[in-house]
């Protein structure tokens, strides 16, 4: 019997030859296929400038920091979310702050964002989950209000649209945060990328991507540079950039058929399932279910070949963020009956027609 997982990387020759051509060639790190790839995704999304990371997590990680997060400052970001978006925070010394969601789309609620405002609030961390942008112009608005930076979590959404502009281009937010991990819309095996429109926040996350290190000036022409703040060894290497390169050219296909998917399973299966905003023009990475008895479901499905994945149990209640800040199940309730039904169905482009089709029958097989 065949299986299938929720989500699964899709590669082919022309993937496989371009990272053959950098083993061939001359650089294999800080060379020409970094920066070939932060144009790229500039290009695509409209951003001015790009800094390619080793994972998105390193990239929120210094988009924080160069948002100027700090002990006394707070972040607030949503608690259905992998935990990056919360760390990141604490990461800084920052305090995390979250506000619960919109039941319907999963995405933070900006409402909810306004009742958690404080003297010490100092960002906001939306996160596109699912790969649907959040209302990103009410998101902006409440930060412009009160003075505030906005780092768009968009490990989901490379390729989604909000109101006609590309997730990415940072027409709402100082920062965006992109993932191409495997199991994400496009890969560069593990890797990341920050984009910014700001010339200063771009040489601030220039820096902490490379230890701290600044090389401008007359410097640029000796072997002289200089550490001017501590940062991190973040970088990605031209073998992940000429694979995400080349993925890239492939973004807009790998949507249309993600897209088609979704629709399909929509018509077909009959299960409650997100929103999709008319705002919206998402590239979805995931296809949330909400199910009755999920652990009951998710062991039939697992019976019948398909493995899927809970996304995610709310940041809020895990051991840490519990012990350390004192959150406890009960303070963000519709993130919790969220996360009570949720299960993640498969979706990546390499299922075919017939693929789809067989995942419905055996889902149908299993739906209470």
């Amino acid at each position: 019997m065949k299986t299938y997982g929720y989500g699964h990387q899709s590669i082919d020759e022309a993937d496989i030859q371009s990272v053959v051509d950098v083993l061939r060639g001359d650089y294999l790190t800080c060379g020409p296929s970094v920066k070939a790839f932060e144009q790229a995704i500039c290009a695509y999304t409209g951003a001015k400038y790009c800094v390619a990371v080793a994972n998105a997590t390193a990239g929120l990680h210094i988009a924080a920091l160069a948002a100027g997060l700090g002990p006394g400052d707070e972040a607030i970001t949503s608690p259905i979310t992998f935990l990056s978006s919360a760390n990141c925070i604490v990461f800084t010394g920052a305090r995390p702050v979250f506000a619960d969601i919109d039941p319907e789309t999963a995405n933070i609620d900006p409402a909810e964002i306004e009742r958690r405002l404080s003297p010490q609030t100092k960002a906001i961390i939306p996160v596109h989950f699912a790969g649907q942008s959040c209302d990103m112009a009410r998101i902006s608005a409440i930060a412009k209000a009160s003075n505030l930076i906005v780092i768009e979590d968009a490990a989901h959404a490379i390729g989604s649209d909000y109101l006609e502009t590309k997730v990415g281009s940072c027409r709402y937010s100082d920062m965006t945060v992109f993932s191409f991990h495997p199991v994400k819309t496009i890969t560069t095996g593990e890797g990341g990328a920050v984009t910014t429109n700001d010339p200063e926040l771009y040489a601030k996350l220039c820096a902490l991507r490379a230890h701290g290190v600044h090389k401008d000036g007359e410097m640029a022409h000796t072997w002289e540079y200089e550490m001017r703040e501590l940062g991190f060894n973040y970088r990605i290497t031209d073998i992940q950039c000429a694979l995400g390169f080349s993925q890239l050219k492939k973004l807009d296909a790998f949507k249309a058929r993600r897209r088609a998917i979704v629709a399909y399973y929509n018509e077909h299966l009959g299960l409650p399932h997100l929103v999709e905003r008319d705002f919206s023009n998402a590239c979805f990475h995931l296809y949330p279910v909400l199910v009755a008895n999920r652990r009951e479901f998710y062991f039939k499905a697992k019976e019948a070949g398909l493995n899927l994945q809970v996304h995610y149990i709310p940041v809020h209640t895990q051991p840490y963020y519990r012990g350390t800040f004192g959150y406890k199940p009960g303070d963000y309730p519709k993130a919790e009956a969220y996360y009570e039904k949720c299960i993640s169905l498969p979706l990546y482009p390499s299922l075919t027609d017939e693929d789809v089709a067989e995942i419905v029958s055996r889902l149908k097989g299993i739906i209470p």
